[in-house]
């Protein structure tokens, strides 16, 4: 772990030192940064902090431009049909980036050939909540249950191949129990049918839930990071649950800034540099925390390669568990 936490300070500090000659200083036109999600949710939280704080250290506008569609498509396939001029950048998703091309059947962009990464910078687990009045208080209850009642249980999601959805089969395929999947049409409608007890539990993103939460509606039993979050001390992670097979559970979002493939390679050092800054300060970190998601800095190389890892591991998770988007 140390090696790692140094060639990421080593990266940061080579990448910052490479900036002393602007490469768009001379670059007056607004930079744009794609989020491919509506407004409101983390996504586009952490793309508009970001774009005011690069905006404050170049002294540039930075706009953000929500294009929501299709698990994020639309606005990730405007990106990589756009000039790689810098101008342009994507709020790169686990979805978007490493889930999509297993899931949709007719993808439009392949985000390893058509993206280049700039930065990452974040990362954020899920939470596995159920109903108030629910008996289960551990995963170990949980487990129990769905043995006791084969079939019985069901776990809601945002929708069929969402980070929830996949989170569940994965959690299946480890502890061997069948739980039944319900798809909605966002996290919202999902976290009220599960308040009020017409499904079983949920891998829910947290700042939605932790509202339920804490006023009481729901339990929060696990979350399934590899770290316990600030957010929430007292709930354990998945892995923490001592069931067998679930020992090494993780399941996590990933986010970063994308670049058209086009871009030379000097922008996108620039930019990263620059990203990677703002990511590592404490205000940056501060709004992340906000969210319930915490740093995971890495450049252009580092964030290629957790894509790649990524894309494998959801590709198997999707194929197991059947799901496909026409």
């Amino acid at each position: 772990m140390n090696h790692i936490h140094l060639t990421r300070r080593t990266v940061l500090l080579g990448s910052l030192a490479s900036v002393s000659v602007p490469v768009l200083a001379q670059n007056t036109k607004a930079i744009r940064i794609v989020v491919p999600f509506a407004p409101g949710g983390g996504n586009d939280v952490f793309a508009r902090q970001m774009a005011k704080s690069l905006g404050e250290l170049r002294s540039q506008s930075i706009i953000v431009e929500n294009k929501p569609g299709a698990g994020g498509n639309l606005g990730t396939e405007q990106v990589v049909r756009s000039a790689g001029d810098g101008a342009t950048l994507l709020l790169g998703h686990s979805g978007t980036v490493s889930i999509n091309p297993a899931l949709y059947k007719q993808l439009k962009y392949d985000p390893q050939k058509d993206l280049a990464p700039v930065a990452m910078f974040a990362s954020s687990a899920l939470v596995l909540v159920v109903p108030a009045s629910s008996p289960v208080k551990t995963v170990a209850d949980l487990l129990a249950l769905a043995k006791a009642q084969p079939g019985a249980l069901n776990y809601a999601s945002s929708g069929s191949g969402t980070g929830g959805h996949l989170t569940g089969e994965l959690f299946e395929q480890k502890s061997g129990v069948k739980i039944s999947h319900i798809p909605y049409k966002g996290t919202a409608p999902g976290l009220t049918d599960l308040a009020g007890g017409q499904v079983q539990m949920m891998f829910s993103v947290i700042p939605p839930a932790l509202a339920l939460v804490k006023s009481g509606r729901l339990r929060a039993v696990a979350v399934t990071g590899s770290q316990r979050l600030p957010s929430l001390p007292e709930v354990p992670t998945i892995a923490e649950s001592g069931v067998p097979g679930l020992a090494g559970f993780e399941s996590t979002l990933t986010y970063g800034i994308l670049a058209p493939r086009s871009t030379p390679e000097a922008i996108i050092r620039e930019l990263s540099a620059q990203m990677l800054k703002i990511a590592a300060s404490p205000d940056f970190q501060s709004r992340l925390g906000v969210e319930s998601a915490v740093p995971l800095l890495g450049g252009p190389a580092e964030y290629a390669a957790l894509i790649r890892k990524e894309s494998a591991r959801w590709a198997e998770i999707v194929k197991v568990s059947g799901a496909t988007v026409e």
